[in-house]
């Protein structure tokens, strides 16, 4: 547990909250146990639920995992009070935490978000987690640009799997930022004395946020499918010149085949006498292969 205060705002911060901080939270502070309950038990749907005595909200920020290259949902627990401004979460939100220690460590930073009352802390917040999404975004479009250079300089194969990879993120990511809106709206229209009413059109407005990066992932997705159809026809021709050169060489070889069948069960092969009979049988096979190759090109089909 760690906080941090200035005037009558006080963020506290639970990082994998345990036995003993819901005790904590049950002895000091005056919040509904239904509240208490919820904080402590991960849940994968957002909800805003108002108390008498304070709100609770779950929402989930989209953090990106390096190794397994794709996004995940981070759960953060908040709950508001009067004073107090109670945040947990199982999963490290560096975000979060940066924000913390600039707070923690600048007085001008705690007078500028802490000066008024934890709902506007909390504003804060929300804005900050949504608008660090916006490089990230930054990064999946930097992605799609590589694949695409890729995609045109004969890498179709390489980038079936990176394009597989750059969907999933991005259907992660999509998957954890819609409902967050939901959660938005509802602070936007909600009735409670721990809301200010002049904080309405700030928390409309972080819906204006996040219908900005939901359209932006939402291009993504178009492009990269765009790309995923465009890999896959560029494949496809490549195994149709392919299939067309192996057919092509089956056919000239047939007719040799056949020749050479014919000779292997003649009695007497022609020219057999004749110490040049490999050259001149070799030359007619030639001579009929050149004639089929000849036929192709009068038909187009070479």
């Amino acid at each position: 547990m760690k906080n941090v205060e200035f005037k009558n705002v006080t963020w506290i911060d639970f990082d994998d909250p345990s036995a003993d901080d819901v005790l904590y939270l049950q002895e000091n502070f005056d919040i509904h146990p239904l509240a208490i309950e919820e904080f402590v038990t991960p849940t994968y749907r957002p909800k805003a639920t108002q108390y008498d005595n304070c709100i609770f909200l779950t929402i989930h920020i989209p953090l990106y995992d390096s190794k397994a290259r794709t996004t995940y949902p981070g759960e953060l627990d908040i709950v508001l009070t009067k004073d107090h401004l109670i945040t947990g979460h199982v999963k490290e939100i560096f975000q979060l935490d940066d924000f913390f220690e600039k707070l923690e460590g600048s007085e001008g930073k705690r007078r500028l978000y802490m000066n008024q009352t934890p709902a506007h802390l909390l504003y804060s917040i929300l804005e900050m987690l949504l608008e660090s999404c916006f490089p990230r975004i930054d990064h999946i479009h930097q992605k799609l640009e590589n694949i695409e250079e890729q995609v045109f300089n004969d890498k179709e194969k390489e980038m079936v799997f990176e394009i597989s990879v750059v969907k999933r993120d991005i259907l992660n990511f999509r998957r954890t930022l819609k409902p967050q809106r939901h959660i938005i709206e509802s602070l936007a229209q909600m009735k409670s004395h721990l809301i200010a009413p002049e904080l309405a059109p700030y928390f409309q407005d972080l819906t204006g946020t996040n219908i900005r990066l939901w359209n932006a992932l939402e291009s993504n997705k178009e492009t990269i499918e765009s790309m995923e159809e465009t890999n896959n026809s560029l494949l496809s021709n490549k195994l149709d010149f392919t299939m067309k050169v192996l057919t092509v060489f089956s056919a000239i070889m047939m007719p040799m085949t056949v020749y050479s069948n014919i000779l292997a069960m003649s009695a007497d092969i022609p020219f057999g006498k004749s110490p040049h009979a490999f050259a001149i049988h070799f030359s007619i096979m030639l001579l009929i292969s050149l004639c089929t190759i000849l036929v192709f090109k009068a038909r187009k089909w070479l």
